[in-house]
């Protein structure tokens, strides 16, 4: 009887050491006042981070909140991306985040090949091939005088303004001249749309043959 109570004593001491080793793998962060719970490996990803020395046991002294939880006074919504790519190698930024503050978070917890992603992605967004993929179309449309300001009032989302040139009178209606109008219109398109359904600034307006277009 004795053996087996000492049998499963062992058994005890021995759980409850793995219990204690799996948890000290754990580690539990407060960045800005929002919780995250991630693993030593993942934030030892980066020897020269800060995060790996955060959680090493070193001699970097970092306040702790009151359940154990290493407080850092940084942007959670930034340290999100920052955590993903430490646990998967992947940059995931979404789309109400800018490269920028992902950079700024990547320097101060000085992660090198996350800091060298980001910048190569800010440089492929601002390279010249953005400036590329667009190309400016222009409309020059003919009116009567008394349909300018409708015309204006009823130009479709994305058009914009640019000439208005007078080429006379063309017809007579009783005693007064009507003028003839030249309205040139702008619009940027994606180098990848071919053709395009948007109502014409008005329906009188008669579009000139021609289409001028510079890329």
């Amino acid at each position: 009887m004795a053996n087996v109570n000492e049998r499963n004593l062992y058994e005890v001491d021995e759980n409850s050491a793995i219990t204690r080793s799996r948890s000290k793998q754990w580690v539990r962060l407060n960045v800005g006042g929002t919780y995250f719970l991630t693993t030593k490996t993942t934030l030892s990803r980066d020897p020269n981070s800060f995060l790996f020395r955060l959680c090493q046991d070193s001699d970097l002294i970092s306040d702790r909140d009151e359940t154990g939880a290493y407080l850092i006074d940084r942007d959670p919504t930034y340290f999100s991306p920052i955590l993903n790519y430490l646990r998967h190698g992947k940059l995931v930024i979404n789309k109400d985040l800018t490269e920028e503050g992902v950079l700024e978070e990547a320097e101060f917890y000085n992660i090198t090949e996350l800091i060298d992603l980001v910048k190569e992605r800010i440089c492929y967004r601002d390279g010249p091939h953005t400036r590329e993929s667009k190309k400016q179309v222009y409309r020059v449309l003919q009116c009567h005088e008394d349909e300018l300001t409708q015309m204006v009032s009823t130009m479709s989302d994305g058009w914009k303004f640019e000439q208005l040139i007078n080429i006379g009178s063309q017809y007579n209606y009783g005693n007064e001249d009507h003028a003839e109008f030249l309205c040139v219109v702008s619009r940027e398109y994606g180098i990848n749309v071919r053709s395009s359904k948007e109502t014409e600034p008005t329906d009188r307006a008669k579009v000139k043959k021609f289409n001028i277009q510079q890329c």
